[in-house]
């Protein structure tokens, strides 16, 4: 009996230390796998939480999928897709095509192209500020970003980066912040007046490739290729701590309501890590992708996220949930 005793004691306290150990926000898993047809490469991908459509860029076309089903609803035509940017207010998409050398406004409701907008050399990453009404395109080929007025699709001025541009982000108050990957600086970019106002050092997070950003606390989140994420002040540029991701890092994305930040690294893995307080974070675990899995989008009603990404030759988007 005592013997007995002494053994559920044993696995009792061995249960607690587990649970106490356990991270919160953990558990995160591929738990779906979403074949589409058809070969190319892949790059960004964007989620319309209101609408429920997914788009995925695809070689030369923007699938569009059911967030919740997976079924297909349609795609656009491109020469070659980069990313895909969302206002809604004015029933338009914008396309990244870094081929053609423009910017494709797109109506969100028939996903007919209305309008082929001229930038400078390939146009890659891509957003959209909801304070200004504008459209930013950044431009790889040539260290600017094309500023597009969402209503009207008409190009609102050319901004010089002085550098090649990765991913960006709006903060909702008038200002986007871009990476710099080759100079590894964050710019504070005027999206009002078009220019440059502050020029932010990394260090020690190197070659720069990914953000997002948490608007309530003017925080940046910034993927590095030198296996960090950087906690960086939206306001002073102030780099608040640095955190280890995995390998390769390509997208970063926050989810307010979790506090969670996730990391999509190529290697095949996403880093989650908890935001405590706006200065403090801790790494929560580390999730098995599928290697060069390295772009995604964030559901926010769901919480769950989407990668693009390639096996046996067979192109599918992976959902990751709990």
């Amino acid at each position: 009996m005592q013997k007995k005793l002494l053994m559920l004691l044993v696995a009792v306290s061995a249960f607690v230390v587990a649970g106490v150990s356990a991270p919160a926000g953990g558990g995160y898993s591929v738990v779906k796998k979403i074949s589409v047809s058809g070969q190319g490469g892949w790059d960004y991908l964007t989620v319309d939480d209101a609408a429920r459509r997914l788009y995925v860029s695809h070689g030369t076309q923007v699938e569009i999928l059911n967030v919740d089903t997976g079924e297909s609803l349609g795609s656009i035509a491109t020469m070659g897709v980069h990313g895909i940017a969302l206002a809604p207010e004015f029933n338009h998409g914008f396309v990244s095509d870094g081929k053609a050398n423009k910017v494709l406004m797109f109506d969100l409701k028939t996903d007919k192209v209305l309008a082929e907008i001229p930038s400078a050399k390939n146009p890659d990453g891509i957003i959209y500020d909801p304070a200004t009404q504008r459209v930013f395109a950044f431009n790889g080929g040539s260290n600017s970003a094309t500023a597009v007025n969402a209503a009207t699709g008409k190009v609102a001025g050319t901004v010089d980066l002085g550098g090649g541009p990765e991913f960006a982000a709006a903060d909702g108050n008038g200002y986007v912040f871009d990476n710099l990957e080759d100079e590894s600086q964050v710019l504070k970019i005027n999206a009002r007046e078009l220019k440059v106002e502050d020029r932010w050092p990394t260090a020690p997070c190197s070659s720069p490739s990914s953000m997002a950003i948490d608007r309530a606390n003017r925080r940046l989140f910034v993927g590095c290729r030198s296996k960090v994420m950087a906690v960086v002040n939206a306001d002073t540029g102030q780099v608040i701590t640095t955190l280890p991701i995995g390998d390769h890092v390509d997208a970063t994305a926050f989810d307010p309501d979790t506090k969670l930040i996730f990391n999509s690294n190529g290697e095949g893995t996403i880093t989650v890590i908890r935001q405590e307080n706006p200065d403090k974070y801790s790494v929560v675990e580390t999730v098995t992708t599928v290697p060069r899995a390295k772009t995604m989008a964030l559901d926010p009603k769901t919480h769950r996220l989407f990668l693009s990404t390639a096996e046996n030759g067979q192109f599918e988007v992976l959902v990751v949930g709990k």
